[in-house]
């Protein structure tokens, strides 16, 4: 199995770049002090640093908005995974603990203030591939039962017709959710090159890092952009 980006998304996104860690034979049964800490004092501390902000005008969401609208995508209608935690964080809502790998995503993302995903490669039959949908491809929705259905053109997340993530970074689906019998998954992080792409691997190497403490699971990192991508087997 490899992770590849559609050359022909790079025609819109020119510097469009994803890091990204493969982690197998994960733990993820129980839960784990360090990463409930963890993400509560990203939450706290980045509550103080984001209060009274609009953040659809901050800074560090800028490039995901005017990356949706290149694409075509209402960014004031569907919010980047990003701009949406930080509009829950920046209104005091904070978290619920879901799991220690859900946590972990959700305390990076928050400290690095990148959108972070988290994808079952069990699940996964095919490649994982960033592309243009195709008329007849299929999500569903995360929560929900009913599945919807694809018309072309659409930049999403996928594993031969099943969306794992529709409209780029907006919503995942049930599709290779994380649960806590979940032991081999794909984290990819989302940014730009000469934009926010130091950051986007500072964050791909603190999770890994975290994952081989924490988890007692291997570890794969890795790296597309317009240059490299398409990943080597996992």
């Amino acid at each position: 199995m490899k992770f590849k980006i559609e050359e022909k998304v790079f025609n819109t996104l020119d510097n469009l770049c994803i890091a990204f860690v493969v982690a197998k034979n994960i733990d993820n049964r129980e839960n784990d002090k360090y990463v409930m800490d963890l993400l509560d004092n990203n939450l706290s501390k980045a509550q103080k640093e984001l209060e009274n902000i609009k953040i659809k005008e901050y800074s560090e969401i800028l490039c995901y908005r005017n990356a949706f609208e290149k694409l075509s995508i209402n960014p004031n209608k569907f919010l980047s995974s990003i701009e949406a935690i930080l509009t829950r964080v920046s209104k005091g809502k904070g978290f619920p603990h879901i799991n220690k790998i859900v946590d972990l995503v959700n305390a990076l993302s928050i400290k690095y203030r990148l959108p972070m995903g988290s994808h079952d490669i069990d699940s996964m039959n095919d490649d994982f591939c960033v592309r243009y949908s195709v008329k007849g491809d299929k999500f569903l929705p995360f929560g929900e039962t009913e599945i919807e259905l694809l018309e072309d053109n659409e930049l999403v997340y996928t594993c031969g017709n099943d969306i794992r993530t529709r409209r780029w970074i907006w919503r995942q689906s049930e599709y290779g959710k994380i649960v806590e019998t979940t032991t081999n998954i794909i984290f990819p992080i989302d940014g730009f090159v000469g934009v926010n792409d130091k950051k986007v691997i500072e964050a791909r190497d603190e999770l890994e890092s975290i994952l081989k403490e924490l988890f007692n699971c291997t570890t794969i990192k890795g790296f597309l952009s317009k240059e490299n991508n398409e990943s080597e087997e996992f």
